[in-house]
């Protein structure tokens, strides 16, 4: 039974974490890949070229999305809080 709760808790904590970072991560690989598609196309192989706009995307993506991620965090910490005296009976 206490493997099963700390198994819990990591699975939603591991859940949460990458409903949170899942908008940037993607965000950051489409972009990436159409610089890389477009480097390729036109012969230019500049390091900021791919730095810059990523870079950018995931920061306008971080700004307009705070506010979900905020509340998926703060449901994820109330819950952890709200279940701790749960969690730790069920402990030996």
């Amino acid at each position: 039974m206490n493997e099963l709760v700390i198994v819990d808790l990591a699975r939603d904590a591991l859940r949460t974490a990458l409903y949170v970072a899942a908008p940037a991560l993607i965000v950051s690989m489409i972009v990436g890949l159409s610089i890389s598609i477009f480097q390729v196309v036109t012969s230019l192989q500049d390091p900021t070229v791919a730095f810059v706009p990523k870079v950018l995307a995931v920061m306008v993506v971080v700004v307009l999305s705070f506010p979900w991620m905020m509340r998926v965090l703060g449901t994820f910490t109330t819950r952890m809080f709200t279940q701790f005296n749960q969690i730790v009976q069920q402990l030996p």
